[in-house]
């Protein structure tokens, strides 16, 4: 079992700019970003490595714009050398990677424009995980979408424009469910369909689901996972207190998270902990494995 955080680490500071705007695109300040950006993964990777956090998400924004058509350079050739250099250490040290890309991909969008930059994004994820030279256990997760008013609609275009996707794109993507429109019983419908991995958000189950148990949760997600996929990835937060229900919580919850190891029994999954502060609860996550015998 391994945990992992998302995208930044609060004990590395980056070393200079990580993204910008638009307006003030130049070739430029994208090669100096990207260069500072890429600097700040590998640092934050040799962070986890030597504190035993081998599962790290990486941020969509460590190339910007490179799904945007004001970016016209080949970076994945420019930075050759300092993404094969990243993807030597990732592979080395047997560290699992996933890529979330924002809100804004959506394939059952009923607007065409939206679709093509949703497909542009993910195209952009994929090729940056194969620029890494990373097999296809690293994968990008999305969840389905909007409902649109019809919901059974909306899986169905989903399911139809999945299917047409690039093999690039399919072969890694992973399907969230989300705390309010589509559980994971609808989840597991559309992998039925087309075959994509569900990624259980444990959270997010607890929000919205349709009366299953997490202990049946994470049997029926754990099914869809097939070998070539690695091990089954989950999601893992919980409810901070006195705020909006699902909102994450601040810091890990040790009682909750000893808990919920416990009642894994032997299922195997890599744990992401979407929790504010980052690498601070993941450590104190490595610490209840260890006391309970699990790594």
């Amino acid at each position: 079992m391994k945990i992992g955080y998302p995208c930044i680490n609060l004990s590395v500071a980056p070393l200079g700019a990580k993204t910008f705007r638009l307006a003030t695109y130049s070739e430029s300040k994208f090669k100096d970003v990207v260069a500072n950006n890429l600097n700040y993964l590998e640092r934050i990777l040799q962070f986890n490595v030597l504190k035993g956090i081998l599962f790290f998400r990486i941020s969509s924004d460590i190339i910007p714009f490179a799904s945007h058509d004001v970016c016209n350079i080949d970076w994945a050739d420019f930075y050759k050398e300092e993404l094969r250099r990243i993807g030597g250490f990732i592979k080395k040290n047997k560290i699992r990677i996933s890529m979330h890309p924002d809100q804004f991909v959506l394939i059952n969008s009923i607007k065409s424009e939206i679709l093509e930059n949703s497909i542009a994004e993910l195209v952009y994820h994929a090729k940056f995980l194969d620029a890494l030279g990373l097999n296809l256990t690293h994968k990008i997760q999305i969840h389905i979408g909007g409902v649109y008013d019809d919901k059974q609609a909306s899986i169905q275009r989903f399911i139809s424009r999945f299917k047409k996707l690039p093999v690039k794109i399919k072969r890694r993507l992973v399907i969230e469910n989300d705390d309010h429109l589509y559980s994971l019983a609808d989840c597991l419908h559309i992998s039925k369909k087309v075959g994509v991995p569900v990624l259980l958000d444990v959270f997010h189950h607890k929000c919205h689901n349709q009366g299953e148990s997490l202990s049946l949760a994470l049997k029926k997600s754990i099914a869809t996972w097939k070998s070539a996929d690695g091990i089954p990835m989950l999601d893992y937060s919980s409810q901070r207190p006195h705020a909006r229900i699902g909102t994450h919580i601040e810091s890990i919850n040790a009682r909750d998270f000893t808990e919920f190891i416990k009642n894994l029994g032997r299922k195997d999954f890599d744990v992401m902990l979407e929790i504010k502060d980052k690498e601070k609860s993941a450590l104190k996550a490595l610490e209840i494995l260890k006391k309970l015998k699990k790594i």
